[in-house]
Order: structure tokens, then C-alpha cells, then sequence
């Protein structure tokens, strides 16, 4: 297990590189015996730094959550990170909303379906029928992860392990919401599906069945997952219930259309 100031000196590593734009090494590579439970101390802290410098906590995000995913990073469950305030990103009907491609590293676009509560979901025995009651409505989202941590190292070429990824915040650097939104419990959620066009070519294609069957299930589980921390999801927060797409890598000059059908489209562009 990593020390207090160990912990606080990967998170300084990690604020830094979003500042700077300039990928870090791995750190399980410089603290092989780091686990799972060093990595999300890694991210609480870099979040907590946020938090003191003016930040918002306005949800979290599940990844990892396809079993593929989990396999090639050799874990068995998803991982999860925090959302805040400066990651949001909101498009109005009819419009291509301009994303600063500056912000970001090595950005990559997620498709993914957002709960928004109305309700705390605190674990540790939620289940998908709670996850419903306290739901607001789902909608349509895009997840923009990032890697301020390097994906394969600069000398080895070696993929970074889950430890680097979980505190790198479980990647995640932005959302975009703004489409429609549908009554969680009616809307037959594994087959909301959606189209990611880029720069006009269809990238990508895939239904929300592809999050663990049904996309509030990871809802529960993280709730779950949260309350050994003594955390819970609060009302008014949105939770990325993970992507139904493999990520799409974007630069500068890329537009994107994320077309969900009836629950409408999320276009943007990198600037």
C-alpha cells in the first residue's frame, strides 16, 4: 500500500499534467506493488485537490464495464471516477457545439446513456429497482476520456495497468449532454441504441445492452461500491453508466454526431 505522501505526490503528478498537457509515466510501474484501493486514494486526492481549488462535483462515471474491457485489464468489475463542474459540456437542439480541443491531452469519444437522480442511492443494497425509483430520467451522453497518465510507456511500450487508469480518474475529462430524455423505468434501456458519425463516416454503432445488459445495473453497483468509502450518489447528480462503443480518438478539426434516435443527437466539434 502507498504512503499518505506517496498518494498526494501521484495526484500532484496527475494536476500538473492536465495543466501542462503532458503525459506522466506509469505509476505502477514506479510502485509495482501499488493496488486497486492505492488507485482510487489516488483519485480521491487529485478530486479533493480540484474541490479546494473552487470545482464542483456534479456525478460520476463507470468504466471498464464490457467484459473484453475487463479481461484485456485483467479485472473482473468496472472501474469508476468522479465528475466535476469543468467537465461539462451541454449542447442546445440543432446545434454543433465547439469543444476546445486545447483542453485535452489524447481525447477519445464515448457513447454512452446518462442517469440523472432525483433521488440518493446509498449503498450498500441498492438494486436495479432502486436505481429506477430514484432516477429522474436517462438521456443521451458522450464521454470524452483523456489520459494524463501515458497508455503505453515511453520506453517499454507496455499498455499502462487499471492501477494508472483508476488514478487517472478512470480517464474521464468531459461530458456532453443536451438531447432528449425519457422516463427511466418505461424506456426499454438495453436497446436504446446510437450511431457515432465522425467528420460525417459512421465510426461506430452499438445498443445499451452492451453495458453489463442493462446500463442501471452498473447504477446499483456503483452506489454499491461507493458506500465502503462512506460516499453515496446525491440527487441532482448525472451517472455515466459507461460506454456501448469502443472509444473514437478526436483532434482539432473533427465533428462528431452521436444520433440516439428518438432521444435525439449530441453534434460537436473539436476546436
Amino acid at each position: 500500500m502507498l504512503t499518505d505522501d506517496q498518494i498526494q505526490q501521484l495526484a500532484d503528478e496527475l494536476h500538473t499534467s492536465e495543466a501542462t498537457r503532458v503525459q506522466v509515466e506509469h505509476f505502477s510501474k514506479r510502485f509495482p506493488g501499488m493496488t486497486v484501493q492505492d488507485g482510487y486514494r489516488v483519485s480521491r486526492a487529485w478530486v479533493a485537490r480540484q474541490l479546494a481549488e473552487g470545482r464542483q462535483i456534479i456525478g460520476h462515471k463507470i468504466g471498464l464495464t464490457s467484459r473484453a474491457m475487463q479481461i484485456s485489464s485483467q479485472i473482473d468489475e468496472p472501474d469508476y471516477g468522479t465528475l466535476l463542474d469543468s467537465m461539462l459540456f451541454t449542447c442546445a437542439p440543432g446545434q454543433v457545439l465547439s469543444i476546445p480541443a486545447s483542453r485535452f491531452i489524447a481525447p477519445r469519444v464515448e457513447v454512452e446513456l446518462a442517469f440523472v437522480l432525483k433521488a440518493d442511492l446509498k449503498g450498500p443494497d441498492v438494486g436495479v429497482e432502486q436505481v429506477l425509483a430514484a432516477t429522474d430520467y436517462v438521456t443521451p451522453a458522450i464521454e470524452i476520456i483523456d489520459a494524463r497518465v501515458e497508455q503505453f510507456d515511453r520506453h517499454t511500450k507496455l499498455m499502462r495497468k487499471v492501477f494508472d487508469t483508476i488514478s487517472d480518474n478512470a480517464a474521464n475529462a468531459g461530458i456532453v449532454v443536451g438531447a432528449g430524455r425519457a422516463d427511466a423505468r418505461s424506456t426499454n434501456r438495453p436497446w436504446v441504441g446510437a450511431i457515432l458519425r465522425q467528420n460525417g463516416m459512421v465510426e461506430e454503432t452499438g445498443l445499451a445492452a452492451g453495458v453489463q445488459g442493462d446500463p442501471a445495473i452498473g447504477i446499483a453497483w456503483l452506489a454499491n461500491k461507493l458506500a465502503p468509502w462512506g460516499e453515496s450518489l446525491k440527487a441532482g447528480q448525472i451517472v455515466l453508466a459507461g460506454s456501448f462503443t469502443r472509444p473514437v480518438a478526436a483532434k482539432a478539426g473533427d465533428e462528431f454526431e452521436a444520433d440516439y434516435g428518438p432521444l435525439g443527437c449530441l453534434a460537436f466539434r473539436f476546436t
